[in-house]
């Protein structure tokens, strides 16, 4: 039987992903814009207590910079207005330009309302807000998990708010500027307990060093790349601009893997290891698996990168 990308996905199938992910995702989508917005605020104002803190100036917010402008020198009731448009996904100028930007912008903006909220330069959670009882079981939810489970589930709580982005004709995404890959000199090359696979070992440190040209390199032309949660993202053009937009300054740190034969001379590679994002610095390492599906010459036909349910999964390399 041809293998196929399906069929890659089934690879180390005991790989206990952090469902709890997903599901408090869902929960979130399930509230009302009123309680997301609520959540949202909350959320943002609880950085720094039990939700893991944004570094400074992790992301470049300069795309941001008019929108956050025009925000600040609105009145607070144009101030909520605006946010409650955005969790509405009602069609505005604002909410447009909001539906363009990447992830991690969205992230910075968010944070920065956060942060000018607790000023007073942005109209603050109403005195004597109250929670509903669904969102605010979502927000304590939230507190329980883990730091880089809580940063997967706030970021995506603001991806999708703004205009639906399906619905603009011929917009441009915008992104951070791309970062000049690490010069040779700088570069540390990894080392992971049990792999010693050229492909792998080039796939990490590419990585590291925000060689994007060079990594893209080492895939098959059809290939697929699999982000935590989504469906894989195939095709060599669309795998590279997910690493531009989404994978800049990462610093991986796998730890150990296993590599095993598979059908029609491929290969299957896991690794484990913790993943440290520049949004949340040194002090947060989130638990994560690699699973490969390498064809016969070595390029990678097929990469999943799985958020694990915990720590102790770092350990789980069978089958």
């Amino acid at each position: 039987m041809a293998i196929t990308i399906d069929s890659a996905r089934r690879i180390f199938p005991n790989t206990l992903q952090a469902d709890a992910v997903p599901a408090l995702t869902a929960r979130f989508n399930q509230l009302s814009a009123e309680d997301q917005l609520a959540w949202t605020w909350f959320a943002f104002l609880e950085m720094g207590k039990t939700i893991t803190v944004a570094a400074p100036g992790a992301a470049s917010m300069q795309f941001a910079e008019g929108i956050l402008k025009q925000i600040k020198e609105m009145t607070f009731e144009e101030q909520t207005q605006v946010m409650c448009d955005l969790a509405n996904h009602t069609d505005t100028p604002i909410c447009r330009t909001y539906a363009t930007w990447s992830p991690n912008i969205k992230l910075g903006f968010w944070n920065q309302l956060g942060e000018w909220m607790e000023q007073g330069a942005v109209a603050p959670i109403p005195a004597g807000y109250q929670l509903s009882a669904n969102a605010n079981a979502v927000l304590e939810t939230l507190k329980s998990l883990d730091q880089g489970q809580q940063i997967t589930v706030l970021r995506s709580s603001v991806v999708d708010m703004g205009f639906d982005a399906a619905k603009l004709d011929g917009y441009t995404r915008v992104a951070e500027p791309l970062v000049a890959p690490k010069d040779i000199s700088q570069r540390v090359q990894v080392t992971i307990e049990g792999i010693n696979n050229s492909t792998v070992l080039n796939y990490m440190n590419n990585l590291n060093a925000n060689d994007f040209d060079e990594l893209i390199k080492l895939f098959v032309e059809d290939g697929a790349l699999q982000p935590p949660f989504q469906r894989p993202i195939v095709g060599k053009d669309a795998i590279l601009r997910f690493f531009r937009e989404e994978c800049q300054n990462l610093n991986l740190l796998p730890e150990r893997g296993v590599a095993e034969p598979a059908d029609d001379g491929y290969t299957q590679v896991k690794v484990t290891g913790k993943v440290q994002t520049p949004w949340f610095g040194a002090a947060v390492g989130m638990n994560m698996a690699w699973r490969f599906l390498l064809n016969p010459q070595g390029k990678i036909f097929f990469v999943a990168i799985d958020l694990l349910a915990s720590p102790k999964e770092l350990l789980n390399l069978v089958r």
